[in-house]
């Protein structure tokens, strides 16, 4: 057998990469992380995940928003808010995580290598240091690629960072602009128009798909955009940008935008959101036979392996998904792969979470997904305003759906808009990773008041919509009737 410096290297220490590395750490294996940046974390931590969801929080909190349904629309817990306002919490958060993030590759063994990487072979890195310390050939038995994503750039679009932007540059506008135009309604074109309509800014949404996130439940999607536009939110769905240019006045500029339709769009600012690709670029990929996507991402099997046996690729790298939960998943599945070490996974129990205002989370199929499958489902629904809880917290406008078969009761499927959503989708998630029925949520007795009864509420008419159907009602047996 060969003799290997390590038995693992990664390379980008994102929330992939710091997963496959500890793990393998954890199963008694030497390793080394390769990371360019001078910070741990890649974008998750740095300009993605953490902050933009710090962000959120800061304008859900700032803005009133979530006691405006209480204390009136014109409520605030600031009127004018700034930048400096909302980042001085992200920037605490973000430093904070990249501190947890060095404590625990440093207690788990990981060497943390601060270089580019580049291969040279399917055994061979080199990591070439900016700080003089040159260049080091690394030998290793595996490789893990989790070097993530940056925001895609069309070439004709003159970027500059302030007037017109990518989500990378996002934290660095020096002030909140008064309108604001979002090309892209993926999730995060999603996500920042959001948060700015929630300021008050005048946010134009444009994407040339006719609905808004359509991997999402239909009625979620469409629940999502009558709320956008309950925020003044203008959708520009099925259109796409012609030509963009930025006219600069003496005391400011005002961005352009030609739309194929013929339409014009104008605003202070534009934020540029038409997908991610991958950082694949100075990785030397073809030094081992490996190829990138015109999006730089990289081609794996369900094992997260590529092409040559010892490479694996995980994250946003290897694109949909692209959320760190899942992300952290696949490193420590690529991580046991690489030492045939035996794991237990349940992707199709992976869950989703979307942060929009307000925000939606998932986990199963969707009604258009079982329909076209041919399943004979039935739908429970619940809306926050039945729920004290929910008359409690001031939101009027969530619902929880649930899709379940029909004949079994078995748990296909729970779909969330609300407060609180991407933590009450776990309770679905642990009752169908188990194979369980909606009859749990029947005969458990949760906590009141809390968001969780709509888990009740939505198994009680389910079941209700089941006993008035024809086919399934058995003689002998009593509609349940809902008693809350």
């Amino acid at each position: 057998m060969t003799d290997f410096t390590y038995d693992l290297i990664v390379i980008g220490s994102g929330p992939a990469g710091q997963r496959a590395a500890i793990q393998a750490s954890k199963l008694g294996k030497k390793i080394a992380l390769i990371e360019k940046k001078n910070v741990v974390g890649g974008v998750c931590t740095n300009i993605g995940t953490i902050p933009s969801k710090t962000l959120r929080e800061a304008v859900m909190h700032l803005s009133g928003y979530r006691e405006r349904n209480i204390y009136g629309s014109a409520y605030a817990v600031k009127q004018s808010v700034t930048m400096e306002d909302l980042l001085f919490r992200t920037n605490q958060v973000t430093r904070h995580e990249i501190d947890i993030i060095k404590h625990q590759l440093s207690r788990n063994g990981v060497e943390l290598i601060s270089a580019k990487a580049a291969l040279i072979d399917a055994h061979m890195v080199a990591a070439s240091s900016d700080t003089g310390e040159g260049q080091r050939i690394l030998s290793t038995d595996n490789i893990v690629i989790a070097t993530g994503t940056r925001a895609t750039k069309d070439p004709g679009i003159p970027f500059d960072g302030q007037n017109v932007f990518t989500s990378d540059d996002i934290l660095s506008i020096r002030s909140v602009p008064k309108s604001l135009v979002v090309v892209g309604a993926g999730v995060i074109g999603c996500e920042y128009a959001c948060m700015f309509a929630t300021l008050g800014v005048r946010v134009t949404l444009i994407d040339k798909r006719e609905r808004l996130l359509p991997f999402v439940d239909h009625e979620i999607s469409d629940t999502l955009s009558y709320q956008l536009r309950q925020q003044r939110v203008i959708l520009r769905l099925g259109e796409e940008v012609s030509n963009l240019q930025v006219e600069k006045t003496d005391s400011d500029s005002i961005v352009s935008i030609s739309l194929k339709s013929g339409k014009e769009v104008s605003a202070e600012a534009v934020l540029y959101s038409i997908g991610r690709s991958g950082n694949t670029k100075d990785l030397n990929l073809q030094a081992v036979g490996l190829s990138a996507d015109d999006r730089g991402r990289i081609k794996v099997n369900s094992c997260y392996q590529t092409e040559v046996p010892n490479i694996y690729a995980v994250g946003d790298v290897i694109g949909f998904p692209s959320l760190a939960s899942t992300s952290m998943e696949q490193g420590r599945i690529a991580a046991c792969n690489a030492f045939d070490h035996p794991y237990i996974s349940m992707p199709e129990y992976f869950p989703y979470g979307i942060y929009t205002i307000p925000e939606i989370s998932m986990v199963g199929q969707t009604e258009e997904e079982l329909t076209q499958a041919g399943v004979p489902y039935e739908m429970g629904h619940a809306a926050y305003r039945e729920i004290a809880r929910g008359q409690i917290i001031g939101d009027q406008t969530g619902i929880l759906k649930i899709l379940f078969y029909a004949e079994t009761h078995k748990l296909l499927g729970v779909h969330i808009l609300g407060e609180g959503a991407s933590e009450l989708v776990h309770i679905g998630q642990a009752v169908m990773s188990h194979n369980g029925s909606i009859d749990y949520f029947i005969n458990s007795v949760f906590n009141f008041p809390t968001l969780v009864e709509c888990y009740k509420t939505a198994a009680f008419d389910g079941i209700n919509r089941l006993r008035q159907s024809p086919s399934v009602f058995k003689g002998d047996e009593q509609p349940v009737v809902e008693t809350t």
